[in-house]
Formats: C-alpha cells, structure tokens, sequence
C-alpha cells in the first residue's frame, strides 16, 4: 500500500484502502451499537436480561436497534475534520488540531441544538445530518471540553483529571492517515485528545490506538500493530500505565479460553488504558468479528467504547467485508458513514484531482470548506 501522501496509487490499492477505511468506521459504528443497550449494566445484568451468553445481537436502545452513542458520533466529526484540515492546507493555514477542534465544536451543536442551521454555510454536509441531532448520553468531560471556543492543548488541557475512554474511542480516523508517519499519527490524536481529556493515560492511550490503526491500515498483523505503538510509545513520558496496559492485553492472549471475566479484569476501572487492553484482547483472541465484539460487550465495564475500540481495530484488520451484515443493515447512520469514509478515502488517494492551491472542485468545497 502506498506509504506517502505523493505516492500513486493503484486501482487494487486504493480499493484495498477505501475497504478498511470502511471497515475501521463501520465496525466501530456497529460495536459501539452492539454495547450501547448494556453500556450500565454489570455482567450479571447483562446475563440475566439476555441469557446466559449474554448480549449476541443488536438490542433496543435510544428507542431502536442499531442505534449508536457519542463515540460514534464523534468519530464520524474526526473524519470530517481531518478531511478539512487536508482541504484547509491549500490556504497556506496547516494546523490539524484546529481544525479538529472546530469539528468537535460541530459535534457540540448537535448536543444543544434542536437540528442544523442551514444559514451557517461553513459547517458543510455532516453538520447537516439530522440524525446526528441526538444527545447520546456524551459524558461531562465532552460537553465541558468542547463547551466553548478554548482549544485544549497539551500544555493546558482540558479537563487534566479526566482519564475516560473517550477520546479513544473518536481516534481511530487518526490511524487512517496512511500518508503520515505512525509517530505523527500519535502525535495528532495525543494533541486532539486533549482538547476533552487531558490526563496523560487519556492521551497517550488515544495515540497508542491509532497508531495501532495506522499498522493495521497498511497491512500489519494486530500484534505487529501494537508492537510498533510500543516501540513508540517508549519515548513518551508517562507511557508505562499505557505500556503495562498492551502488555496486559498480549499475556492474557496466553491464559486460556476468553471470558467475560477476563475482559472485564482488563477494563478495570475504565479508564482509557484499560479499555485499549480489553479492545486489543477481544480483536486478538475473537474467532471472527461476531464473536469479537461479543466478547467485548458482554462485561461490567463500558461496553459502548469495547465495543467501538474493537470493532474499529477488526475492521482496519480485516476491511468491510469481515463485518455481520445483519448488524450492519439495522446500523444507524450507515449511509453516511458509507458516504464519509468513501470522501475520506478519496481525499487520502486523489486529493491533489479535488483541490490545489490554485482551485478546487466547487462540489468538494461545499461539503468540506475551508472555513
């Protein structure tokens, strides 16, 4: 697979491409809506509403099946912000945290609005989604982290106590930066996570997934993958909780049949680092993607971001293809996460055809400007 942004791409790559841009957007979509019915249940709960295997289908939640929480939410403006940060660059303007911030800004609309504002015509297409006007239980470190103007930064972030899954969970688009070196793919999503949670395990845990991500997205096994975030990561202070945490993830592989309790035991308090460790052990040990986001739902823990954190890696892994269509023809927002990560992956391959600093399509424009 091409490496580099000014690399051509061929006909088979650039579908080998577009199928685990899909597939790493997707798969986080349909495990985030596969967790979202027992994302406050404890394990017993979950036995005990569903049976003794626990959840194994698409469940109601938010009043449908299918449906899917803030981390699916914010993913989706990731990508939107990142496309627009590629856009912006022909400007002269090239500061990606900004314009991921600005597209986490979008997503705080839709919290408090009651749905899109056609007169603000710098928003572009997603902001535009009516369905994406819902509020998704997004937890107090979100709404505070993007409740105004003020970009945190990893010199003053917000929230420096918060050390949730979330910002993980919105980081996978991070990794599809195949043109990017794997250090600057941590480098983005360590400096965006900051913008909501800036406790160093959150942070640090958000560069480690999309690096791990990025491995995956041009072709590495999982455990190459996060052998490479590892090797990584050693350069960062403060690494060990995350380090320890991969760690963990590798030598549970070792001990056996998989549990729910064994996830559960990786999830620990739910922090960041924890539900990186649980990710990575249901994307190694999952018999197929079905079984691997079952594993990661069905425990105490946050199963909405298990299940994002895991399907998001299967899907990078194995492309769009590898992922249950039954879950996937009741997903919500399908057709626009199908249309986002097709724009994505055209952008990534064709960009320099869309736009240049002389011009640029009108089209390509309206949905992603440069403002």
């Amino acid at each position: 697979m091409a490496a580099t942004s000014g690399a051509v791409w061929g006909r088979t790559e650039q579908q080998d491409f577009r199928s685990r841009v899909r597939g790493t957007l997707l798969g986080a979509a349909v495990g985030d809506a596969l967790g979202a019915p027992v994302d406050a249940l404890t394990a017993e709960e979950i036995r005990a509403a569903y049976g003794a295997e626990g959840l194994t289908d698409l469940a109601g939640a938010y009043g449908r099946r299918g449906a899917v929480t803030h981390h699916t939410q914010l993913t989706l403006f990731t990508v939107d912000g990142l496309i627009r940060a590629q856009v912006r660059r022909d400007s002269g303007a090239w500061h990606p945290p900004t314009d991921l911030h600005r597209a986490y800004l979008r997503w705080a609309a839709t919290q408090h609005d009651w749905g899109p504002d056609l007169r603000r015509k710098d928003d572009g297409w997603l902001a535009r989604e009516e369905w994406l006007y819902a509020r998704r239980d997004p937890t107090r470190a979100l709404l505070t982290g993007f409740g105004d103007e003020t970009m945190g930064t990893l010199d003053a972030p917000r929230n420096p106590g918060e050390a949730g899954p979330e910002p993980v969970a919105r980081s996978a688009p991070f990794g599809l930066l195949v043109g990017w070196e794997p250090q600057l793919v941590g480098q983005l999503a360590l400096e965006c996570a900051a913008q909501s949670h800036g406790h160093p395990v959150a942070c640090l845990a958000a560069a480690a997934y999309a690096v791990i991500v990025h491995a995956l997205a041009l072709g590495d096994s999982l455990d190459a993958a996060v052998q490479r975030s590892l090797a990584l990561l050693v350069a960062r202070p403060g690494h060990q909780p995350v380090s320890d945490a991969l760690q963990h993830a590798l030598g549970a592989v070792r001990q056996g049949m998989p549990t729910p309790a064994r996830v559960e035991e990786l999830t620990g308090a739910g922090t960041a680092a924890g539900l990186l460790s649980a990710a990575v052990y249901c994307a190694l040990v999952g018999e197929d993607v079905r079984h691997g986001l079952c594993l990661a739902v069905n425990q105490g823990g946050p199963s909405g971001a298990a299940g994002a954190l895991t399907g998001a890696l299967l899907g990078a892994l194995h492309g769009e293809t590898a992922l249950p269509p039954a879950w996937l023809a009741e997903l919500e927002g399908r057709a626009t996460i199908l249309e986002l990560a097709d724009d994505f992956a055209m952008e990534m391959t064709q960009g320099p055809a869309l736009h240049t600093p002389a011009g640029a399509s009108p089209g390509w424009l309206a949905r992603y400007p440069r403002g």
